[in-house]
């Protein structure tokens, strides 16, 4: 049996469960969907997680819920990231369970992680440990936390695909719109529509995610001061590179750096 149907079976092999998973399993398995709406933390780096239409960055310190049957893959690059997945049974009522959303760990939520750190496995109803977790996930929705908000949209237009490619690794350059345009033998409003159309996103708030992301990685992974982080990804300031960091992330990138245990 493939892990693939490995997982997908462990996970609706129980439909009335909450299966709670500590290992790292779903990184090495292709898009997949299950019948149990998930959620799942992240702790010590960056995971990325791909769906058909974006890809979702989610940092150290916060979690994602993804509603059942929603196709995903999980993905990440360090060695040091720890991640808690929590499979819930039935289907949610309210808004916050039905759309797939990245949000921090709050101080309550963080708790009651804590007080479950050892629970592994299937919990039944009329179990404690299954009230618990229920409770644990009707807290979620309660908090009203902002989104974590850094999701690039992909596309299959293979043109757009060399031409992103090609700004991640300039991001240290002036990627003015004007330029790419000429560079790639486009006019400026046939670049914008190409974006608008293919991503739904703008030309400029899309370079602006790429820097962010990138920022976020070279926190997580170098020892480069904020400073050089900023000028490495393309900023002339340290003050611009703060606040778009604090625009699409909700907080300073000090502040991420805490957070992230570097």
């Amino acid at each position: 049996m493939s892990i693939l149907k490995q997982l997908i079976n462990s996970v609706d092999q129980h439909p009335d469960s909450i299966l709670v998973v500590r290992q790292q399993t779903e990184q090495r398995l292709p898009s997949h969907q299950h019948d149990k709406a998930q959620l799942l933390l992240v702790f010590g780096g960056i995971a990325y997680l791909q769906t058909g239409e974006k890809d979702f960055y989610i940092p150290s310190n916060h979690y994602i819920w993804i509603p059942e049957n929603y196709p995903h893959n999980l993905m990440f690059n360090t060695q040091d990231l720890y991640i808690i997945n929590i499979y819930f049974p039935g289907k949610s009522s309210g808004e916050f369970y039905n759309e797939l959303g990245i949000y921090p760990v709050s101080k309550l939520l963080s708790e009651m992680l804590s007080f479950s750190g050892k629970w592994h496995g299937d919990y039944f109803k009329g179990s404690w440990e299954f009230e618990f977790l229920t409770t644990l996930r009707n807290v979620l929705s309660k908090e009203n936390l902002k989104k974590f908000s850094i999701q690039l949209p992909t596309t299959d237009d293979q043109r757009l695909q060399a031409i992103v490619g090609q700004l991640r690794s300039r991001l240290n350059e002036n990627l003015a719109l004007e330029d790419t345009a000429k560079q790639w033998g486009m006019s400026v409003r046939s670049l914008t529509r190409l974006f608008q159309t293919k991503l739904h996103i703008t030309y400029i708030q899309y370079v602006k995610m790429l820097r962010i992301i990138r920022a976020m990685e070279l926190i997580k992974d170098s020892d480069l001061t904020m400073t050089e982080i900023a000028y490495e990804i393309g900023y002339s300031n340290i003050s611009a590179f703060s606040n778009n960091f604090h625009q699409l992330t909700n907080m300073r990138p000090t502040e991420f750096k805490t957070m992230s245990g570097v």
